[in-house]
C-alpha cells in the first residue's frame, strides 16, 4: 500500500511514478484525504478544548467555587457538549479512513527511480546472460512435454481426467526427479543462510490483502466455497504474513525464509498460452525466497537475492539470462524486479523461470510488520518504529526447472541424462 502521508505531500510526484505504470487518478484519494484531515483538526481541537475544561473544573472547585455552582455547570455543560461532539466525529473520521484504504488497496507500488521506464515487456533491458557454452549441439530436441511423455514420467491425460486440463501427474523418474529438484533447492538455500518455513497452503482474505493479490487478482485465485480460505498462489503469501501485525527487533533483522510448496493459480487471462507441457499449470511445485530487512539494506539484499537464484540454475549448468523489467512490465507490488529467463533449446528461446522483486515497504504497510532499533542504542531510543522492506523470488520454479532439465540434458541415443549435482539425489545418471 502506498503511504498516504507521501502522496498527500507530494501528489504530483507520486502521480507522474503511477503514470509510468499505467491509468490512475489520485484526486478522489486527496478530496476524501482532505476531508478527513479537516476532521482530524476539528477532532483535535475539541479533544485540546475537552482537556483544558477538565483542568479548569478541577481548579475552580480547588480555589473554592461551589462545585454544582453555575461557573462549574456551565463549564460541564461545555464539556457535555464537546463529548457529543466527538462521539459524532470519530465515526466519520474512520468510515474516510476507511474510503481511503478502499481506494489505496488497488494502487500498484510505485517503481523504483532506477527501473527502466518503459511500457511493456518489450522494454525490458537485457543485464547479462549465462552458459553459452552448456548450449546443447543437439539439433532434434523435443520439447519437454514430447520427452517427458516418451519417456513415461509425465501424463497429461490421467491429469485431466481426475482434475481439469493444465494439471499433471508425474509418474516413476518424473515424480523423482521433481522431489530431487526440490531438496537440491532448499539444501543449496538453506546453506546459504535461509531459513526454511513449511506454512499452511491454504490463507484467509486479510493475508493476500497484505501481500497485494487481494483485492485486485481475486480472479486468479482459488477460493473455498464455504470459508475464508484461500489456495495459495505462492508461499511468499504465508511466509510474509506469519510476520502481519508484529513489531520485530532490529536484531532479528534481516529474516531470510526458503519454502517449498505448491502453489495453485487460475491463470486467467492466459487463455490459449502455453496450453501444452509444464510452463503454465493450474498446480505446480515452486521454492521461494523471502527476506524481511532494513530500508537501508533492501538494494543490496536484492542482488544477493538475485544471485542466489542464479545459484541453482549455475549449479545445474543450465544456460539463462537476467532481464531486469520496465516500469510497464513491473509486477503488482514489484518497486525493481529482476527475471531469470532459462533456455528451452526446443524453442531456441529464453523463458522465464524467477521474478525477483523488491517490494520495499509496500507489503510491509499492507501487512503492518514493523521494526524498531535496539533498546540499548542511546542515539535512536526515541526513534518511532519503521517498516520493513520485503524481497521475494522463485528459487525456483519447479517445473519450469524440469523443462529445462528435459530439454537442455537430452542426448542423441533419446535418452536424458541427469546434471551431476542431482544425481546424488536420484541415484542415477541416466533418465
Amino acid at each position: 500500500m502506498l503511504d498516504i502521508k507521501l502522496i498527500r505531500d507530494n501528489p504530483q510526484a507520486v502521480q507522474d511514478r503511477l503514470n509510468l505504470r499505467g491509468d490512475y487518478d489520485l484526486q478522489p484519494i486527496l478530496a476524501l484525504e482532505e476531508k478527513r484531515r479537516s476532521l482530524e483538526q476539528e477532532r483535535i481541537r475539541l479533544e485540546t478544548r475537552s482537556n483544558e475544561i477538565g483542568k479548569l473544573v478541577g481548579e475552580k472547585i480547588k480555589s473554592g467555587v461551589d462545585p454544582k455552582g453555575p461557573e462549574v455547570q456551565e463549564l460541564r455543560d461545555e464539556g457535555q457538549q464537546i463529548k457529543s461532539q466527538l462521539g459524532d466525529l470519530e465515526p466519520q473520521e474512520k468510515e474516510l479512513a476507511a474510503e481511503i484504504d478502499a481506494l489505496l488497496l488497488p494502487l500498484p507500488n510505485l517503481p523504483s527511480p532506477t527501473t527502466p521506464v518503459g511500457k511493456s515487456e518489450d522494454e525490458n533491458v537485457e543485464i547479462r546472460r549465462w552458459g553459452d557454452e552448456y548450449k546443447t549441439q543437439n539439433s532434434d530436441i523435443l520439447p519437454h512435454w514430447e520427452m517427458g511423455e516418451k519417456l513415461g514420467i509425465f501424463n497429461f491425460e490421467r491429469g485431466v481426467k481426475i482434475a481439469q486440463s493444465r494439471f499433471v501427474a508425474l509418474v516413476g523418474a518424473g515424480a523423482a526427479l521433481e522431489r530431487a529438484l526440490i531438496q537440491f533447492m532448499l539444501d543449496t538455500h538453506t546453506a546459504n543462510g535461509y531459513v526454511e518455513v513449511m506454512p499452511p497452503l491454504l490463507v484467509n482474505s486479510t493475508s493476500l490483502t497484505g501481500t497485494g493479490q487481494l483485492p485486485k487478482f481475486a480472479e486468479e485465485s482459488f477460493k473455498c466455497g464455504e470459508d475464508d480460505l484461500w489456495l495459495i498462489p505462492t508461499s511468499e503469501v504465508p511466509v510474509v504474513n506469519l510476520y502481519r501485525d508484529e513489531i520485530l527487533e532490529v536484531e532479528n533483522l534481516p529474516i531470510y525464509h526458503c519454502s517449498f510448496t505448491p502453489c495453485f493459480r487460475r491463470e486467467a487471462g492466459s487463455y490459449g498460452k502455453d496450453t501444452r507441457g509444464l510452463i503454465r499449470l493450474h498446480q505446480f511445485n515452486k521454492v521461494e525466497l523471502v527476506k524481511l530487512v532494513k530500508p537501508e539494506t533492501s538494494e543490496e539484499e536484492h542482488q544477493k537475492l538475485v544471485a542466489d537464484a542464479e545459484g541453482i540454475l549455475q549449479a545445474l549448468k543450465l544456460p539463462y539470462r537476467v532481464i531486469e523489467l520496465c516500469t510497464g512490465d513491473l509486477g503488482f507490488a514489484a518497486a525493481k524486479c529482476y527475471d531469470l529467463e532459462v533456455w528451452l533449446p526446443s524453442a531456441e528461446t529464453y523463458r522465464e523461470i524467477s521474478s525477483c522483486s523488491n517490494v520495499m515497504d509496500f507489503q510491509a504497510r499492507r501487512a503492518n510488520i514493523r521494526y524498531r532499533e535496539a533498546k540499548g542504542d542511546q542515539k535512536k531510543k526515541k526513534k518511532k518504529t519503521e517498516f520493513v522492506h520485503a524481497l521475494n523470488g522463485s528459487g525456483l520454479a519447479i517445473g519450469r526447472t524440469m523443462a529445462a532439465v528435459l530439454e537442455n540434458y537430452q542426448q542423441p541415443d533419446g535418452t536424458v541424462r541427469v546434471p551431476e549435482v542431482l544425481q546424488p539425489y536420484l541415484g542415477r545418471e541416466i533418465l
